[in-house]
């Protein structure tokens, strides 16, 4: 059984026990999080596809814990200009365990 759920502008297909990654959400460990926006939900023999949200579906996941990821390095380089720029972005996340899918 698998749901796509929408956050945050984005979309996420998850099962129960997948760890996802979201975007920061300032909660404590073992704090409980509800995704009421869940675009799809399929159980393996039926398909529900929400017009656009599936009505009464929600998911329910566990905070995990939050953190930083890894540096991306950004370098723009001008050949022959002896012009450089390098930047770096970390994105912080909250990573969810999501336990229950509904509906």
């Amino acid at each position: 059984m698998y749901a796509v759920i929408k956050k945050d502008g984005k979309q996420y297909k998850v099962s129960e026990g997948d760890i996802v990654l979201f975007d920061k959400m300032n909660k404590e460990p073992k704090d409980s999080v509800e995704f009421s926006e869940v675009l799809a939900i399929d159980d393996g023999k039926d398909a529900k596809v929400g017009a656009p949200l599936v009505e009464g579906a929600k998911v329910i996941g566990e905070v995990v814990n939050e953190g930083r990821g890894t540096k991306v390095v950004i370098l723009k380089k001008r050949r022959r200009k002896d012009s450089k720029q390098k930047r770096g972005f970390r994105r912080d996340f909250t990573r969810v365990r999501i336990t229950k899918i509904e509906g």
